[in-house]
């Protein structure tokens, strides 16, 4: 019961200072959700210059409210370890007595919470002012997507950390590298089934793929002849992502504490 208390407090503690910390600076909030509207408007009045049917104005905003959470993954997830070691703050983590995991799972309900105060404000305003129309045809298959989305998601993202770590200052570069190429093979803009089934199939490793490509069938109806897979296989997968990517996830922090206690290095060695 001890050791159960204690990780929930670490949990806690961990996904404080990202919930507080949008109070803190309400600035952030303005700037990391209006600059986001402006592609996501460019690409609404793309579809409209060439009078293409509405639901394509609706996938943009989806693509939008789900790409703020992919964002965070990356830079509020995966180089957050490589960049608490740069603050000299990482060697606490290793010595506390809590499982290291609860330090990721903290950061990941902090990052969920703050982020969808971004993603719910790019929603209303698809809604409000680009008059995006969205039907849900089954509000518990949305919910169970979502979430399962998420935790797959957010699991990469811990996985990420811990790997990141590993290979030091190349971080950055990963981050910058993996960002543009997911917005395109994750059909941000458009459905994915589009890039063909090879390719649809290989971008579905990522969560983001699937979970936007379920949701947009569950809010619009009418677009389910372009839909990559069934909405109800597609959550069955997401499912079994979220639990591989969080074991995977769990060896990657281990390897990363046994090279910090053991080798008295963090970085790996393949030499």
């Amino acid at each position: 019961m001890n050791t159960i208390l204690l990780n929930l407090r670490a949990i806690r503690g961990r996904a404080y200072p990202r919930v507080i910390g949008l109070m803190r600076e309400p600035s952030w909030i303005f700037w990391e959700t209006v600059l986001p509207v402006l592609s996501i408007a460019a690409f609404i009045y793309v579809y409209r210059s060439l009078n293409a049917p509405a639901m394509y104005e609706g996938f943009v905003v989806l693509g939008g409210v789900m790409t703020t959470y992919w964002l965070n993954v990356l830079w509020s997830m995966a180089a957050q370890l490589y960049w608490e070691k740069e603050t000299a703050n990482l060697q606490l983590y290793l010595a506390a007595p809590m499982s290291k995991m609860s330090i990721l799972a903290g950061m990941a309900i902090g990052a969920i919470v703050s982020t969808t105060l971004r993603a719910c404000t790019i929603l209303i305003i698809g809604i409000f002012i680009f008059h995006v129309n969205f039907v849900v045809t089954s509000p518990l298959l949305l919910i169970l997507v979502f979430i399962s989305a998420l935790v797959a998601l957010y699991g990469m993202g811990m996985l990420f950390a811990s790997l990141f770590l590993m290979w030091g200052r190349e971080a950055w570069y990963l981050n910058n590298l993996l960002q543009e190429p997911v917005y395109f093979l994750s059909g941000q803009y458009f459905p994915v089934k589009a890039l063909g089934a090879v390719i649809a199939s290989a971008a579905s490793i990522i969560p983001l793929t699937l979970g936007l490509d379920a949701m947009r069938q569950i809010l619009f109806p009418e677009s389910a002849s372009w839909g990559f897979l069934s909405p109800w296989i597609e959550l069955l997968i997401l499912v079994l992502l979220g639990v591989f990517f969080i074991i995977c996830a769990k060896y990657a922090l281990d390897k990363v504490e046994y090279l910090g206690k053991v080798k008295g290095t963090l970085t790996m060695r393949w030499q």
